[in-house]
C-alpha cells in the first residue's frame, strides 16, 4: 500500500517524505534545501512543529511555498550553503535533490557542517529494472520511478546506495539510520544486508551526523 496522503491544502505528501519527517525531532530548527512546492517544509510544521526554513532554486517553487506562508529564499545549493555558519541547524533535510546538484561531494559536505544532523532522500539508479534496461536493452533507464529521457532528466549525477555510502565514509560521515524504500515511498521492513537493497530498493532515507 503507497504512503501517500495530503495535507490541508489537498497536496499529496509522497511517503519519502513520511519517512523523512519521522526521523526530524519536535521543535527542532530545520533547513529544507532544494524544498519544492514547500509540501515537505510544510508537513514538518505541522506535524514536528519545527522552526522551519527553505532554500528552493526555481522562482515558481519559491512563489508557492510563500503562498503557504513558508519561510523560503531563492537560492542554489552549490553556490549558497557555504554562507551558513557551522551548526546553524538541529537538521538539514534535502529530498531528492542532491543527485541533481552540480557538486554533490561539496553540497553533502555543506550539510553536514551546516546541520548538527542531516536527513536526505536519494533515487536508487542501480534498482535491478534500471540494470535490465541498460544490460538487456541497451538504454539508458526510463521507469514509473524515474519518467526522465536521458535528454531532458534533471539528474546530473547517478548514483546507487553503495555509492552513497561510499560517499559518507569519503566525508567521515556517520550513517545513523538507513531505511530502504520502495517506489510509493513505503518502508521495505524485511529484514536483508545492504546489498540486497542496492538491487531491490528503488530509494532510501538516510540520517546522518558527523
Amino acid at each position: 500500500m503507497a504512503e501517500i496522503s495530503l495535507n490541508f491544502s489537498g497536496t499529496a505528501i509522497r511517503g519519502d517524505h513520511r519517512v523523512l519527517a519521522s526521523l526530524v525531532p519536535e521543535g527542532a530548527r530545520v533547513l529544507d534545501i532544494g524544498c519544492g512546492d514547500g509540501v515537505l517544509l510544510a508537513l514538518l510544521q505541522q506535524e514536528r512543529h519545527v522552526d522551519g526554513r527553505g532554500i528552493e532554486l526555481s522562482q515558481r517553487g519559491v512563489n508557492k511555498c510563500v503562498e503557504k506562508g513558508l519561510s523560503v529564499i531563492q537560492g542554489d545549493a552549490d553556490t549558497d550553503l557555504a554562507d551558513y555558519p557551522e551548526n546553524a541547524f538541529d537538521v538539514v533535510v534535502m529530498s531528492q535533490t542532491l543527485q541533481a546538484t552540480r557538486d554533490p561531494e561539496k553540497v553533502m559536505d555543506n550539510l553536514l557542517r551546516i546541520g548538527k544532523q542531516v536527513i536526505i532522500s536519494i533515487p536508487n539508479f542501480a534498482h535491478w529494472r534500471n540494470r535490465m534496461q541498460l544490460g538487456l536493452f541497451g538504454h539508458m533507464p526510463v521507469t514509473k520511478y524515474l519518467p526522465y529521457e536521458w535528454y531532458n532528466t534533471p539528474n546530473i549525477h547517478f548514483c546507487s546506495l553503495k555509492d552513497f555510502g561510499n560517499l559518507c565514509r569519503q566525508l567521515d560521515a556517520t550513517v545513523e539510520k538507513a531505511i530502504p524504500l520502495d517506489s510509493a515511498g513505503s518502508r521495505i521492513s524485511v529484514p536483508a544486508p545492504w546489498w540486497i537493497w542496492n538491487l531491490l530498493a528503488n530509494q532510501a532515507v538516510f540520517l546522518l551526523r558527523r
